[in-house]
């Protein structure tokens, strides 16, 4: 949402530091949104100035060039060229003359365009770096004199703040809201015209008065329908002020009539619509739904085939605009136009949401709507934009105004309990503060409620009003958080406070999450923060949950896994040539599941399943003088899917030379998929496969030349063990005994497997196996494999006996025979 900071200081007299735009936007960042850039309008426009054409004449050598009489009022008059579609005789236009410069930069000088000399040249808003358009030259209103300073008659320089709003703060999308967080008191702009004090007509369905009639058909759609009719205006350009009080704010200007409800609109937040009342069937205006197949061409002359879901405005014969959305071409305002009927209304947010999503159009006004409006302030706003005409276009008002629709109720008023904002906030303020912080903001004081027998403790709370602007202010504990925002985050800093440790126990996923990050972190990877969405279809990889309303086709479903996510984020990487990626992600994954519904119903469900997902590719460590830098390989993710398992989850790895097909997991969908290649490890716990890990398939990638092999592992989250309590263990300070083992093996039996059936077969007294050395050569027989195992043994208490040791071993050496048809090679 844009903002003028010009505009901003007229309403709220702004003082002290905040005449200063970088400290304003810092103060309404802490306190109501964030701004999210600051930029300068209307700067560098020395030599400018307001150039009135004297006379027209066709270009002798181009079709689309005209030749201007210009005077820029020192007395010359200039022959400039002009390539502008329409130009009129005796409009006022920006000029630059020779020698000066635009505001990007560019020097103009006198030059010959088709044969004919043109000394500076007539400018377009995109020229003046005052907005985007680029096919017509900027015509500026008539109350202007050739000679007067462009930036001088726009109000300009200005500042534009850039505002990056939440849902529920729709009342700061105008400048008199973000002047209200500035300043309690407001003065808007004075025009200095006849003041318009209507007689209201009012009625619950329809109302009739200065030649029109009004009628709200779908009053489930539109609550409030107000009208007023301005005969005899002279629709032209806008005055300079308003044009360039638009202009700051990032809006087109029009015509003075049209600039006036956009003048509305960026000043109270209330979209208006200004209707040609001679082209009103009737005339006459009707709220309704729309009829199936009827058309609808609107203001961008784009044709709409309407359908009952949508609510239009409609005369006596036809639609004639998308209710909240836009106005329809039939019923535009044209400079032939002289009679107006203006509009203000309040629609229902989920009608006009239909309506907009329909027609595919989405507006400042549907914006609005969509998010509510101040009922209460619609009279004023339709006053207000009434006077701007008059002002600005000339004419007369009616003097009967139309209010169709029951009047707005006021919204319940709200007590709070001071001691509970102290609770809460820990400020220590008493009601005095608490009311000296809302009542800038529109939260009147009220007297208090009946106390119910607690008179004494009135003085503890403080009730208040509601203003339209805020509906999002419900409860209590809204209120406590204006307070706080009002107050300042940072007022509490500094105070001595009791420390009361919380009742509420850790979040079991939150602690989760902390120890696999602190694990993975610790092992140089990188956390990742992706959304939640992938294409359908990524190199393999199928997402199964599709999203009713995607953003784009390349984030049209829930991800089903996070590793496809990361090989997007590794691609992301090669595509700006970086070879060595360390990522981890801890996210949520979706699939379906048969069961009931939100409404009871069986069938598919949507499930949701945590997931930790890391890759690794590339060096293992930086290059370096003293030798090269090996890449990562296999045994360094299992390194890591090892200490995954066992540590975090309690579980064991083992290898899995087939799990590209995809592993089940409950909840949630498969944990591997195509991108997992054969010759993997998995872990398992208690009979269910909690993780996979391996080497990514070289088709799951689009990876250049120069990539090095990529390694994935993703595991259940809920597998993670939550704490990890330190256990003392007290170190033997006997010496351990080491004993060498030599054996063949058939080929396939996995080392996991001998190590397994050797803990299961021998006491506590084994501290260590490690497989120290692995043999294929011709002196093994065929379909054998011969390994060389360390065993380490320690009592805590004792110094073990030769006996004792060989009774560990002839133990495990029978059941490596038995188990796995070891065949021991004995000295």
């Amino acid at each position: 949402m844009n903002i003028s900071f010009n505009w901003i200081h007229e309403l709220a007299g702004l003082r002290g530091e905040l005449r200063d735009p970088r400290v304003l936007a810092e103060r309404l960042t802490m306190t109501a949104a964030a701004v999210e850039k600051i930029e300068a309008v209307g700067q560098r426009l020395d030599g400018i100035v307001v150039a009135r054409v004297l006379d027209l004449a066709p270009h002798p050598n181009a079709d689309r060039l005209t030749l201007c009489k210009v005077d820029r009022g020192d007395g010359e008059v200039l022959d400039v060229v002009c390539g502008a579609p329409v130009i009129e005789r005796r409009g006022l236009y920006a000029h630059v003359a020779p020698g000066g410069r635009l505001p990007g930069g560019f020097r103009i000088e006198s030059r010959k365009i088709r044969g004919e000399l043109s000394h500076g040249m007539l400018c377009s808003e995109a020229e003046l770096e005052l907005g985007r358009d680029k096919g017509g030259i900027m015509r500026l209103g008539d109350d202007l004199e050739p000679g007067v300073s462009l930036a001088g008659a726009l109000g300009l320089p200005d500042t534009r703040l850039t505002l990056d709003l939440n849902p529920n703060r729709v009342d700061l999308a105008c400048h008199m809201g973000v002047a209200r967080e500035l300043s309690g008191s407001l003065a808007p702009r004075d025009f200095g015209g006849t003041r318009w004090t209507p007689e209201w007509r009012d009625g619950d369905a329809e109302a009739e008065g200065a030649g029109v009639r009004v009628r709200i058909e779908a009053p489930e759609r539109c609550s409030r329908y107000m009208a007023a009719v301005v005969r005899g205006v002279k629709v032209g350009p806008s005055p300079a002020w308003l044009a360039g009080r638009l202009l700051a704010a990032g809006a087109r200007p029009i015509s003075n009539v049209v600039d006036a409800t956009n003048y509305v609109l960026l000043e109270r937040n209330q979209p208006l619509h200004a209707f040609d009342l001679a082209r009103l069937a009737g005339p006459e205006i009707r709220v309704r739904a729309a009829e199936a197949g009827e058309p609808l061409t609107t203001l961008d002359g784009e044709e709409h085939e309407l359908t009952p879901d949508q609510t239009v405005i409609a005369d006596r014969d036809r639609a004639v605009a998308f209710a909240g959305v836009m106005g329809g071409l039939d019923t535009e305002v044209t400079s032939d136009t002289v009679d107006l009927l203006i509009e203000c209304a309040a629609f229902d947010p989920a009608g006009v949401r239909k309506t907009r999503s329909g027609a595919g159009l989405s507006t400042d006004a549907s914006y609005r709507f969509e998010r509510g409006i101040d009922v209460h302030a619609q009279e004023q706003a339709l006053i207000r934009c009434v006077e701007l005409i008059l002002a600005t276009a000339g004419g007369e008002a009616d003097a009967i105004g139309l209010r169709v629709g029951p009047r707005p109720s006021s919204a319940e008023p709200i007590d709070l309990r001071v001691g509970r904002v102290d609770q809460v906030l820990g400020f220590r303020l008493t009601g005095a503060d608490i009311l000296d912080a809302l009542r800038p903001i529109g939260f009147e004081p009220l007297p208090p409620a009946e106390s119910g027998g607690e008179g004494d403790r009135v003085r503890d709370r403080v009730r208040v009003s509601v203003p339209g602007w805020r509906r999002d202010v419900e409860r209590e504990i809204d209120l406590v958080e204006e307070v706080a925002r009002r107050v300042g985050y940072d007022a509490a800093f500094g105070q001595d406070r009791r420390f009361r440790p919380s009742a509420v126990p850790e979040d079991p996923r939150v602690a989760k999450e902390a120890r696999a990050r602190r694990m993975l972190s610790q092992r140089g990877l990188l956390e990742a923060r992706s959304l939640s969405f992938m294409p359908r279809d990524f190199r393999g990889n199928r997402a199964i949950v599709a999203v009713p309303n995607p953003l784009s086709a390349e984030e049209s479903c829930l991800r089903s896994a996070l590793v496809p996510v990361l090989l997007r984020r590794l691609e992301h990487n090669y595509a700006r040539g970086n070879r060595d990626v360390r990522l981890f992600e801890l996210g949520t994954v979706f699939g379906h599941a048969e069961g009931n519904g939100p409404s009871g119903e069986t069938g598919r469900t949507v499930e949701e399943a945590g997931r930790v997902g890391a890759l690794i590719t590339g060096a293992r460590r930086p290059d370096h003088w003293s030798g090269p830098s090996l890449d990562f390989d296999l045994w360094d993710l299992k390194e890591i899917a090892d200490v995954l398992a066992h540590q975090l989850c309690g579980a064991e790895l083992e290898p899995s030379p087939g799990v590209a097909e995809g592993v089940a997991a409950a909840p949630g969908p498969p944990l591997a998929g195509p991108w997992l290649a054969d010759g993997g490890f998995r872990a398992v716990r208690d009979g269910r496969v909690i993780g996979v890990a391996g080497a990514v398939h070289a088709a799951c990638i689009d990876a250049p030349p120069w990539a090095a092999p990529a390694f994935a592992l993703e595991f259940d989250l809920d597998a993670v063990e939550g704490r990890a309590v330190p256990r003392y263990r007290r170190t033997s300070s006997f010496p351990e005994v080491r004993r060498d083992l030599s054996m063949t093996v058939p080929r396939g039996v996995a080392a996991a497997a001998i190590e397994r059936s050797v803990r299961e077969h021998t006491s506590d007294l084994l501290r260590e196996v490690r497989l120290f050395d692995v043999y294929s050569g011709d002196e093994i027989e065929g379909g054998r494999l011969g390994l060389a195992w360390t065993f380490r043994f320690r009592a805590p208490d004792r110094t073990l006996t030769d006996q004792e040791v060989e009774s560990e071993m002839s133990a495990l050496s029978a059941a490596l025979e038995e188990r796995v048809d070891a065949r021991i090679r004995r000295s």
